[in-house]
């Protein structure tokens, strides 16, 4: 009796190993998007390897973060053989990573400030699950970390509490080609994110392909909008969803 308890648990055990989306195999043809979900899924960005702080580190010389999640598969599609192999050559390919988180003033931002530090290769593999790229991670800190006013340990705190902060719609987690409105699509960011609204968030895209979603935070990580950035988002009528291949 004992004994069949025990391969009984070992069944269950076994069967929720794997939380990932199903990805298609080969190309699929563009459906009419179904409604975004109101709830939230998590997306291929790991969970935190460290609990979020309660104080988020508070950096100076700035007015405000843009989170800048970048859609993985148009960045390896429209950049082929240039484009990042631990991104784009991953066994479990990347749906959002982060690309950045940016400091901004409210008209501009300032970049590549004079800094004493420098972050480690432990500190730069801690965010591999949300920035694949080694060196993404090192671009983004000389351009943008440089001007946070923090540390290299204190800044990555801070951008992996603001990835946690936001929640992907539910339709990001199929493997189906789709194509939505911009407004549609910041509409599903702004139903799965209370407190975030459309102007506060920005699409961006490239020959008709989603490329990437910008969200405006404070030093505190609260939702705030950002004119400047949101008028610099996508014109086009709608844009694709390339799916992980």
């Amino acid at each position: 009796m004992l004994l069949n308890r025990l391969l009984a648990a070992l069944v269950v055990i076994g069967g929720c190993s794997d939380g990932g989306a199903p990805v298609a195999n080969a190309p699929t043809p563009i459906v009419n998007a179904a409604p975004m979900a109101e709830k939230a899924r998590p997306n291929d960005m790991k969970p935190p390897t460290t609990p979020t702080p309660a104080v988020i580190p508070q950096g100076s010389g700035f007015d405000f973060y843009v989170l800048a999640l970048s859609w993985s598969p148009a960045y390896c599609s429209l950049n082929g053989g240039q484009a990042d192999p631990v991104q784009c050559n991953s066994p479990k390919p990347f749906r959002f990573i982060v690309h950045g988180l940016w400091p901004q003033y409210e008209r501009g931002y300032p970049e590549s400030c004079a800094t004493g530090g420098y972050p480690t290769r432990e500190q730069i593999r801690t965010i591999s699950d949300l920035t694949p790229s080694p060196g993404l991670v090192r671009h983004e800190w000389e351009k943008h970390g440089t001007c946070s006013g923090l540390s290299p340990q204190d800044y990555f705190t801070v951008l992996r509490a603001a990835a946690g902060r936001v929640k992907i719609p539910t339709q990001f987690g199929g493997s189906n080609r789709f194509a939505l409105a911009p407004q549609a699509l910041e509409s599903a960011f702004v139903r799965a994110n209370p407190g975030l609204s459309t102007g506060g968030i920005t699409t961006l895209c490239d020959s008709g392909l989603l490329t990437e979603v910008r969200i405006c935070l404070t030093k505190s990580l609260e939702f705030r909008n950002c004119p400047e950035v949101d008028r610099k988002g996508c014109r086009a009528k709608s844009v694709t969803i390339e799916p992980p291949r």
